[in-house]
Parts: C-alpha cells; structure tokens; sequence
C-alpha cells in the first residue's frame, strides 16, 4: 500500500494512482510485493532537519530512504525534496515529473536492494531507474 504525505510544501502530486500501480509493477518485476510505503513529499528544509536529526548528515539531499522491508516485502518510508527534485530537473534539463518520477524509483531500488557507492552501482541503478520509466510511460 502506497501512502502520499506532504510536509512543510504546497506541492500537490499529480497521478497519484498511476503511480501505486507503477511502484507495485517495479517490486513485482524485481520478485518482490509492495508492502507499506509513505511517500512524503517535502521542502528542502524539512529533508535537512530529517537527515541532521536521523542521519548525522549536514546536507541538502533530493531524498532520504528509510527501509523497513521485510523478507521479499519492501516497506519503509520515502522523504522527498521537492525543492531539490525541481533544482535537478533544471540542472538536467528534465521535465519536473520526470525527475520526480526517477527520485520515486530511486528510493523504491534501495527498498529493493540496489546500492549507489560504486560507479558500477550507479550505473546498474541509472539503468533500472532508465527500464522502469519507460514502464511508466506505457501505463
């Protein structure tokens, strides 16, 4: 079950149904199931106070994954920046929701257990977050 939250931000997702199904298409796809996911959808200040506070990490981020998955489950807690998911589209020269769609999958991939420490990883997590875009477009 997918559960959308907003802190701290006059943001208003669009599709939100859309995206459920989307995010269960991915864990499914990967041999997982969808358990409890929040999103929340936030500023930038209310991800730096979450990252300070839980995190020890004195830094803007686009977002912070919280992993409560159990077993081939995958639960937990997804803090998004839209502040910095906006600066990112910009700096990429993306669409808004695009951006906020990769942010969305990115933190699902952790869920699922995809790293980004390693170039190797980076580019195996750009790669799935590439596929499961283009799943989204075909919904």
């Amino acid at each position: 079950m997918v559960t959308y939250f907003f802190e701290d931000t006059d943001f208003k997702l669009k599709n939100k149904t859309k995206i459920k199904k989307w995010l269960k298409l991915v864990a499914e796809s990967e041999v997982f199931s969808l358990g409890a996911l929040s999103v929340i959808f936030c500023s930038d200040n209310y991800i730096l106070d979450i990252n300070q506070r839980f995190l020890q990490h004195d830094y803007f981020t686009d977002i912070i994954t919280f992993d409560y998955s159990e077993g081939e489950k995958i639960s937990g807690d997804l803090f998004i920046s839209v502040d910095s998911v906006r600066e990112n589209s910009i700096e990429y020269e993306t669409e808004f929701e695009e951006e906020l769609h990769r942010v969305i999958v990115h933190g699902v991939l952790h869920l699922i257990g995809y790293d980004d420490h390693t170039d190797e990883d980076i580019r195996t997590m750009r790669s799935k977050e590439n596929y499961y875009l283009s799943l989204y477009d075909l919904l």
